[in-house]
């Protein structure tokens, strides 16, 4: 199965890498389209004649086609590769806010996936949601899945509009993540231990946490109730997290981080 890649930012390498590791592709029957060579130094397995600063017939070449360049510069790039595209391509679209109507009208293919994926699947623990064209059969969407799978997880979803409520979620989740373990590590530091044992008891305490919760059939609540004892220190803390409303300010901003993707994509 031939497949091109346009941009090899982060994501677009993450997607390679992950194809070629998984076998999904080989470097032979993978292509790029990138703007500068730092980008293709990212690469070393494609071929050189794989590898291509200009769209031309190789375009028209692929099976699956990953665009994955930042959305302000979807615009320049739609009518330049759009007179190499075919119907029978499938092109995934893994930018944020460009949503399946827009694809279609820019680049005139009826088969089209919206895919939101995030940061840990550099390391194939991400989770991508996504969506598309009901021009799809069940053949190509299992294929998509598969394809998708390389890097994490995925979960397809009727209703494209939940591809920006899956931005507020787990498209940005990590970076909630990242935000609730610094302030532990800082507190940690405070109470007396070296930001290095800080962070190491914080890591694990979220490695561990995070696995016993995949391990068993308990809901969060339920996890949380047997940490914390009555009139303990855990329920010390959740006492002023009360207080401080930290689990409607959490919602609160989720609902923020929807919203914003909304407004991005018009």
């Amino acid at each position: 199965m031939n497949i091109l890649i346009i941009g090899a930012g982060n994501m677009g390498t993450t997607y390679a890498r992950s194809l070629l590791a998984s076998h999904f592709a080989t470097p032979d029957e993978m292509a790029l389209l990138i703007r500068s060579e730092a980008s293709r130094d990212r690469l070393p397995e494609i071929p050189n004649a794989n590898v291509h600063r200009r769209p031309a017939a190789f375009v028209g070449q692929a099976d699956i086609v990953i665009v994955s360049v930042k959305p302000q510069d979807f615009p320049v790039l739609a009518p330049v590769i759009r007179p190499y595209l075919h119907p029978e391509q499938i092109i995934i679209s893994i930018m944020a806010g460009v949503s399946l109507p827009t694809l279609r009208e820019s680049l005139d293919v009826p088969k089209l996936v919206r895919a939101m994926p995030n940061l840990p699947s550099q390391i194939g623990m991400g989770m991508t949601v996504f969506s598309c064209s009901p021009d799809l059969d069940r053949k190509e969407l299992f294929i998509i899945q598969n394809l998708l799978n390389t890097t994490g997880k995925a979960l397809y979803v009727d209703n494209e509009k939940l591809i920006d409520s899956a931005t507020a979620v787990s498209g940005s989740g990590p970076a909630y993540v990242y935000y609730f373990m610094n302030a532990m590590i800082k507190a940690g530091v405070e109470l007396g231990f070296t930001p290095a044992q800080a962070e190491l008891l914080v890591n694990q305490t979220f490695m561990g946490s995070v696995h016993l919760q995949n391990r068993n059939n308990l809901s969060c609540e339920d996890l949380m109730r047997r940490v914390a004892s009555r009139g303990g220190t855990t329920e010390a803390a959740f006492r002023v997290f009360d207080e401080k409303d930290l689990e409607p300010g959490i919602m609160s901003g989720l609902h923020s981080a929807y919203r914003r993707s909304l407004e991005l994509g018009k």
